[in-house]
């Protein structure tokens, strides 16, 4: 190829990059065209382990194991926020309970996955019309039965209601996840 068209074609596939990213294409590899969030399968392997909550008793007992990309904690780190397009996932699993040499009633999460939850960070406000998106985020639930279907209907009857006490950490409870400090 000639070198002046070389250049033309570079030009013509750069300015086409930059008209994906600005067009949100690239917002995020988990949230199609409409909103629909997709539950990230392999995020145990490829996203990094912020923290786990244990609740000891009720519907929602076990562990809560929360998890996000790489560059999502990066950005946190610098900015003391998640950047746009940022995934949370939180996978929620039951808990056994036995006697070790460490104690007794040791509690370990166990194979049984109860559900996942998945917020996407929208700082744009790119699904008006979407009611699992608002407040900054968009948000999903699924359950093992059914990985693939968003339970979520609207997110203030389904998820806000559990995240409006960290509205002041972007209803996030970013205190219990020490992946999120710089200290190492």
């Amino acid at each position: 190829m000639a070198p002046r068209k070389s250049a033309t074609a570079a030009l013509v596939l750069a300015l086409a990059g930059v008209l994906a990213t600005a067009a949100g294409e690239d917002f995020s590899s988990n949230v199609d065209s409409s909103g629909n969030i997709a539950l990230p399968r392999d995020f145990r392997t490829s996203m990094v382990h912020l923290g786990s909550w244990f609740v000891p008793e009720g519907g929602a007992s076990g562990f809560h194991d929360v998890y996000t990309e790489r560059a999502s904690v990066e950005f946190y780190r610098a900015n003391g926020r998640f950047p746009d397009g940022a995934t949370l996932v939180k996978e929620l699993r039951g808990a056994d309970s036995a006697d070790y040499t460490t104690g007794a009633g040791v509690s370990a999460a166990s194979e049984q996955i109860k559900q996942w939850f998945v917020m996407v960070k929208d700082q744009q406000g790119r699904f008006p019309r979407n009611p699992l998106w608002g407040d900054g985020w968009g948000w999903a639930l699924y359950k093992p039965d059914a990985p693939d279907q968003n339970l979520a209907t609207d997110y203030k009857a389904d998820c806000l209601g559990c995240h409006l006490p960290a509205r002041a950490t972007d209803l996030v409870y970013s205190h219990a996840y020490p992946t999120l400090t710089a200290v190492e």
